[in-house]
C-alpha cells in the first residue's frame, strides 16, 4: 500500500511539511500508534505528525554510512540497535576494503550513541510491540537510513510499520515501499539529480539543541 504523490510541492519549513503530512495519516488518529522520527531533520516533522494524531512520540536514531572521502553521500546506514544496512554494489563499485567499511561504520555507532546518551538519556524506550509505528522523515533521497529504521522497528515486532515523509527520490522511494508496510510520500520525484533541501523554503541542518527543545515542548504539552 502506498499514497505517492507526484505533483512536486515546496513546503514553507519542516513543521509546515509535517503538518500536511498528518493530513494523509489521519486514519491513525486516536488509534494505538507511534511516531518515531529519525533526527534531526525528520524531528520537526515528526512532532506535528504525532501532535495531530494525538500519538507517542518518539526518536529512532539512524545515520548514514559516509563515503571515505565524500562524506556529503553513503553507501549505507545503521540504527541506533545496530542494525546496518550496507548498499553492497555501490560499495564494490568504489572498491571499499573491508577495514574502510568497518572503519566508517564504527564512527558512525559512536554517533549515534553520543546522540543517544543527548536526547534520550535514561529515558527508556517506547514499546513498539503490536502497535501501528510510523517512522518519520523530512524527506528521501537514497533512502538506505529509512532502510535501516525499518529494519530496525521490526525486531521489535510492531503490528504494523509505516513509512511517512514529505519528499522522496522515485528510486528511494520504491526501495522503501518493499521494505515497508506503507508508504505516505506526499511528492515524488524522479528528475535525475534529488535533493531534499529543493523541496523547502526554509531550509537548514537542525543543531542537538532544536531536537532537545522539541523533545521538551513534547513531554512539556503530554506529560
Amino acid at each position: 500500500m502506498a499514497y505517492l504523490g507526484r505533483q512536486q510541492i515546496t513546503f514553507e519549513n519542516r513543521s509546515d511539511a509535517g503538518k500536511k503530512l498528518a493530513q494523509k495519516l489521519l486514519e491513525y488518529k486516536g488509534k494505538s500508534a507511534v511516531v518515531l522520527a529519525i533526527p534531526n531533520g525528520g524531528v520537526p516533522v515528526g512532532f506535528e505528525v504525532a501532535s495531530a494524531l494525538n500519538a507517542e512520540f518518539d526518536l529512532i536514531i539512524c545515520r548514514k554510512v559516509p563515503i571515505p572521502l565524500t562524506p556529503e553521500a553513503g553507501f549505507g546506514a545503521i540504527a541506533d540497535d545496530g542494525t546496518m544496512i550496507l548498499n553492497e554494489e555501490l560499495a564494490r563499485k568504489l572498491d571499499l576494503t573491508r577495514e574502510q567499511i568497518d572503519f566508517e561504520a564504527s564512527r558512525v555507532k559512536a554517533e549515534i550513541k553520543r546522540r543517544s546518551l543527548l536526547y534520550r538519556g535514561e529515558r527508556p524506550l517506547v514499546k513498539l510491540s503490536g502497535k501501528t509505528i510510523i517512522l518519520v522523515d523530512d524527506g528521501l533521497a537514497s533512502g538506505f537510513t529509512m532502510l535501516a529504521a525499518v529494519e530496525s522497528v521490526r525486531h521489535r515486532r510492531p503490528k504494523e510499520v509505516v513509512v511517512a515523509v514529505p519528499c522522496a527520490s522515485a528510486t528511494a522511494a520504491q526501495k522503501v515501499r518493499k521494505a515497508a508496510d506503507k508508504l505516505v510520500a506526499l511528492s515524488v520525484s524522479d528528475a535525475p539529480r534529488f535533493a531534499v533541501a529543493d523541496f523547502y523554503r526554509r531550509w537548514y541542518d537542525l543543531s542537538d539543541d532544536e531536537v532537545l527543545r522539541y523533545l521538551k515542548r513534547w513531554r512539556i504539552q503530554h506529560f
